[in-house]
């Protein structure tokens, strides 16, 4: 594989991170975990910090190598570029909307999460640019980001997911002008049960998400959720292991993606829930590998390698399942084809313990995206 596209030197790589969604914090920290172990000899590292507002800067590398994760912050002083859609003279480059030079770069590297980050805006529009970009395309991205749309297509092909109702804002504002709610609380005790939890179909890192223990419990756990989505899953409490695998693409004739041993999350918080994750630094216990029996972990891993495909994702993606403590049975949870790069996170690290470093993974996922590029270039329009 030609690892210069440029021609010479190191290949360019603009880092995507910050964003207008509700995970802004969550991005800038596998931002700064992916500048400081990517190879230097072999990519220049070009810091690309989108804004609260949505408006791309120009970051100074410096500013994401900093250890301390609250010092992490998208410069908005910075340059403001953009990514033109067509670059008639060939090659790709970061335009600057305020003067100066245009920026060459040969792939970028998102590093963002949430809506208009990972659902497939992102790859749209890198698409629409022809620069190769890490990670899956613009189909799985957003099939990915809606749950409610993963979990009907993998029920589809006959895999395991847990009973759910997918409800939207002008459906709930009904319910909620009709009697507060009561009905719809009725309705998911008899078909769900209770504990129910409330997810915004649409988010990630948890944000959003609340266990209901008791019919008085649904209506402000969905009028929060829906602070950040128009559509919200109410999915039945299952009393399981939270179970997931690391999934990455191999640039092979088969197509079948390598998959990572298991790893388990452990909250010490009554749910893997956003403070779990983040806020508290004894929240959960990640352990890897998990404690599965071999036919437990085969099961898993040949089951997340079907959702992988069954979803179309590409390049990389971590998939989570449910083990059911009483049954012993899988289900799907949700994909995730952006997941997090911090020091902490669960991919990296399930790579790490499954032979690969976290340089070479990151080494990897850029030649992936190199190859795909080439492969798609090469199709006649």
């Amino acid at each position: 594989m030609n690892n210069s596209p440029s021609g010479a030197g190191r290949i360019r790589v603009a880092l995507l991170y910050g964003g207008r969604s509700g995970e802004h914090e969550i991005s800038l920290r596998s931002a700064a975990s992916v500048m400081r172990n990517l190879d230097p000899e072999r990519f220049e590292i070009i810091p690309v910090g989108i804004d609260r507002d949505g408006t791309w800067h120009l970051n100074d590398p410096d500013l994401l190598r900093q250890e301390d994760a609250e010092s992490l912050r998208v410069i908005t002083g910075g340059v403001p570029v953009a990514l033109p859609p067509y670059n008639r003279d060939g090659g790709t480059a970061l335009m600057p909307l305020a003067g100066g030079m245009h920026r060459g770069i040969d792939v970028v590297f998102p590093v963002m999460h949430g809506p208009l980050c990972e659902d497939g805006a992102i790859q749209g529009l890198c698409e629409l640019a022809d620069v190769p970009y890490v990670g899956c395309g613009v189909l799985a991205s957003a099939v990915g980001m809606d749950k409610d749309v993963a979990k009907r297509l993998v029920a589809a092909a006959g895999l395991p997911i847990v009973p759910y109702l997918a409800l939207k804002h002008g459906k709930w504002g009904s319910e909620r002008g009709r009697d507060d709610g009561e009905s719809l609380s009725a309705w998911v005790g008899e078909h769900l049960g209770y504990p129910a939890f409330v997810k915004p179909a649409n988010m990630g890192s948890s944000v959003g998400i609340h266990k209901v223990n008791s019919p008085g419990e649904l209506a402000p756990a969905l009028d929060d959720a829906f602070r950040y989505d128009r559509k919200v899953l109410i999915e039945r409490g299952v009393d399981a292991r939270e179970i997931e695998f690391a999934l990455l693409e191999q640039d092979a004739p088969d197509g079948e993606p390598l998959v990572s041993v298991a790893g388990e999350i452990a909250p010490s918080h009554e749910f893997y829930s956003y403070e779990a994750k983040y806020l508290d630094e004894n929240g959960a216990a990640l352990i890897i590998p998990a404690a599965l029996t071999d036919e437990q972990a085969a099961t898993g891993a040949e089951l997340a390698r079907r959702i992988f495909l069954c979803l179309e994702c590409e390049g990389m993606a971590r998939v989570d399942l449910f083990l059911d403590r009483a049954s012993n049975s899988f289900y799907f949870n949700e994909v995730n084809t952006l997941p997090g790069f911090t020091a902490i996170s669960m991919y990296p690290k399930l790579w790490e313990a499954s032979g690969i470093s976290y340089r070479d993974l990151l080494t990897r996922l850029i030649e992936l995206a190199l190859a795909r590029h080439g492969r798609s270039s090469a199709l006649v329009r």
